[in-house]
């Protein structure tokens, strides 16, 4: 079909398989209608300057396992300056679907035979066993559009109601007395991209009204809490027939080992990993002593070193007794797991402390600790809270321009 704008001189050719009503020239926007003679005559004109269209008149594009062409677009418009647009798409078999776009969101929309009474814009509806929300009616006007369209663009205004599910949406409109429903559905900004490789898209701002939450929180909560109990009964799989062992203790002379290495006997670690705990005590007196511990992997040589200061100061100051630090310490080699090892201890004191003389050494391969499990479910429980605030913050996000929002005080 070859249309010529008698305003601009610009002809416009597409086949187009259906009974043209209107067509609307894509450059000076004038309106032409089909009258009684089948001949298409000027109307008006559409003085709107909104035409930053994503795509041209006949462009073609792959979407949803269909080849669609782009007959019409139409830019809609709600008092006082809230603008989207809306595209026509036609397949081979002259069925039409429709992509409506605002700030860079996209929703593919099918007509339904499904018929609703919204006269009195009810707060929910019913569809395939899914409750829809009310989120919206207007009264909407056309700012202006172009290509051809098998319906007469109205010069009045549309009424429309909005029903959400996301990623879901029914849309219903009443134009030129006649009612339709859509069913609409989030379409991602890549698909469109896809299937139409060289429009221009504009980048996304804000929520849209049916675009998804990034996550599912209650199948994330699900996951979560299956990760958690495999994390326990594997935690005491491992674990359930490992006790604690003592593996070394002695009563190291200062006077005959300072500075000195004592070589422990081998001893073999039998279980899960555990923290090896060391507990060491000498007699000091206002002055320091020190141990290094290292733990020798048998088989590789391979060597963990743990070195603690023990030091206890006393005195009296200013009408007061004080005391610093102490004559007892314990300190972890975290992580041990099982194997063959020995020990390699070297104890020294202060030079000049001459009446401590002893230092105690003890190690045992504690029962292993559930510490780690439950930091990892802290971990979760805290992740889902952040999900479940940052989904809280989405939907008053996605509500905003609505009238009937659910976070509305």
């Amino acid at each position: 079909m070859k249309v010529p704008c008698y305003d601009c001189n610009t002809v416009t050719e597409l086949e187009v398989g259906f009974k043209v009503v209107s067509f609307v020239c894509p450059k000076c926007h004038s309106l032409y209608l089909t009258h009684e003679d089948g001949e298409l005559r000027r109307r008006s004109k559409f003085k709107s300057d909104v035409d930053n269209f994503a795509f041209t008149i006949g462009n073609k594009g792959f979407l949803k396992g269909e080849e669609y062409t782009v007959t019409g677009m139409i830019v809609k418009k709600v008092y006082p300056d809230y603008f989207w647009k809306e595209y026509i798409l036609v397949n081979k078999r002259n069925e039409f679907v429709y992509l409506s776009e605002v700030n860079g969101h996209w929703i593919f929309l099918k007509e339904i035979e499904e018929e609703y009474d919204v006269r009195e814009h009810p707060q929910a509806l019913d569809y395939n066993e899914q409750e829809f929300k009310l989120y919206e009616y207007s009264d909407v006007a056309i700012e202006t559009a172009a290509g051809f369209f098998d319906f007469e663009v109205p010069n009045t205004w549309i009424h429309m109601v909005e029903y959400i599910q996301p990623p879901l949406m029914i849309s219903i409109e009443k134009m030129n007395k006649v009612q339709t429903t859509y069913l609409g559905e989030y379409i991602s900004k890549g698909e469109i991209k896809k299937a139409f490789p060289n429009s221009i898209l504009r980048l996304k701002t804000g929520v849209s009204v049916v675009q998804p939450f990034y996550f599912d929180v209650t199948n994330t909560a699900i996951v979560f809490c299956f990760f958690a109990l495999l994390i326990i009964c594997s935690n005491w799989y491992i674990y359930k027939d490992q006790t604690e062992q003592n593996v070394f203790y002695k009563e190291i002379a200062f006077d005959s080992n300072n500075t000195k290495e004592i070589i422990s006997a081998p001893f073999e670690l039998k279980g899960g990993s555990a923290p090896l705990s060391i507990w060491v005590s000498t007699e000091v007196d206002n002055s320091w002593a020190n141990v290094d511990v290292a733990l020798v992997d048998e088989k590789t040589s391979e060597e963990i070193h743990a070195n603690k200061d023990i030091e206890y100061y006393s005195g009296y100051e200013d009408g007061e007794s004080w005391t610093e630090g102490g004559q007892t310490q314990e300190f972890n080699i975290c992580g041990i797991k099982e194997g063959k090892y020995h020990l390699l201890i070297t104890s020294q004191k202060a030079p000049e402390d001459t009446r401590n003389n002893v230092m105690k050494v003890k190690v045992v391969w504690n029962q292993p600790s559930s510490r780690n499990v439950w930091l990892v479910i802290i971990f979760m429980i805290v992740i889902l809270v952040v999900i479940r605030f940052a989904r809280l913050s989405y939907e008053k996000r996605r509500w905003e321009d609505s009238h009937y929002s659910p976070y509305s005080e």
